[in-house]
């Protein structure tokens, strides 16, 4: 039975004439659970946690010090954690724990990226993992936070209990080709324009290396500059509706910064991941792990093929596609199937 929506949250969700601005009829919402975020909650802890002689982790903790364990993983990566990511959960429930990943949001040093690959970052979720006395957790991931998820659950199966997955981004080089060579460059020409905008013609053949040159420039004016066309550029394709203010938001220089030089390092890369199809390759070792996905249907930064895909790949796995969403985990109908998902696995 769905529960009823906070007070706090009214103006997003409502079943009656929908009153709180999003311009929707009722018939948009009949057949709906009334499901979305959980009200606005502090930190019972944070703090940080050193884990190579370079990076320092800032770290939190939400809900209930004595509740089912909960693994927040965000996306980029670079892109951090927000007060908002602590609402996807039943703060009764829930000892929700949270942190920045290597060279993101609150971690140190900001956006660097020696000593950062996804080995390195699977160490670290250990390294929480055991300092928190957590034997198994919930790992709740979107985007390259899905991609992280399934990774650290390939390599450590016996520490998950459960895997709820958003905008599923597999690592291969067809979905990094997608966003940032060829393919959403169609849906989306007048914001691929600002992209290559900071490229010479001769270097577009290669955006991810003509982008890492720019972004480990010595030059800080050229650095910024690249970072915010890049961050931009993920920004415009995010929502389903363009969303001006994320655009801005996202070219802000600390997380403009973060964003971009993690992500090129990391895509340039193949995510560091040992084979182009390791998640696929490796599914198996996921049999049973309950597993639900969830996946905006007009999501172009990660389209819906690479949930699919896993979904096939996960015979006892669930997934919600979602008719009316792109990627942002924000967007009303991926709240509400997100919320949905972490309610229905308390039981």
């Amino acid at each position: 039975m769905a529960r009823p929506i906070p007070k706090e949250i009214s103006k997003f969700f409502h079943q009656e004439g929908n009153p709180g601005g999003l311009g929707l009829p009722d018939c948009y919402f009949r057949g709906m659970p009334a499901v979305g975020f959980y009200p606005e909650i502090e930190p019972y802890r944070s703090g940080t946690l050193q884990v190579s002689p370079i990076h320092e982790l800032y770290f939190e903790e939400a809900g209930n010090p004595r509740g089912a364990p909960v693994l927040f993983l965000h996306g980029g990566p670079g892109a951090g954690i927000s007060p908002k990511h602590r609402r996807f959960f039943d703060p009764a429930h829930y000892r929700i724990m949270l942190f920045d990943q290597r060279g993101a949001g609150r971690s140190q040093p900001h956006a660097e990226i020696a000593e950062n690959d996804t080995d390195y970052l699977i160490s670290d979720i250990e390294k929480l993992r055991q300092m928190s006395g957590v034997d198994k957790w919930l790992v709740f991931g979107g985007s390259w936070g899905s991609t992280l998820a399934l990774a650290y659950a390939i390599r450590h199966p016996q520490c998950v209990s459960g895997l709820i997955l958003r905008g599923v981004f597999l690592g291969r080089p067809r979905e990094v080709r997608w966003l940032f060579q060829e393919g959403a460059s169609r849906i989306f020409p007048d914001h691929w324009e600002r992209f290559v905008l900071p490229i010479p013609l001769d270097e577009q053949a290669d955006l991810m290396q003509a982008y890492h040159k720019r972004l480990t420039s010595e030059d800080p004016v050229e650095r910024l500059r690249a970072a915010q066309a890049w961050s931009g550029w993920e920004a415009s394709v995010c929502k389903l509706i363009p969303d001006e203010n994320l655009i801005r938001e996202s070219m802000a220089d600390k997380q403009a910064l973060s964003l971009a030089r993690l992500e090129n390092h990391y895509c340039r890369n193949g995510l560091f991941l040992p084979t182009p199809n390791h998640i696929l390759e490796n599914a198996g070792k996921l049999a049973r792990i309950h597993c639900r996905i969830v996946q905006g249907r007009y999501d172009m930064a990660c389209p819906p093929e690479s949930a699919w895909d896993l979904h096939r790949a996960l015979p006892g796995s669930e997934i919600r596609i979602v008719p009316d969403a792109g990627h942002s985990a924000t967007e009303p109908g991926l709240v509400r199937e997100l919320v949905q998902a972490t309610d229905d696995f308390r039981s």
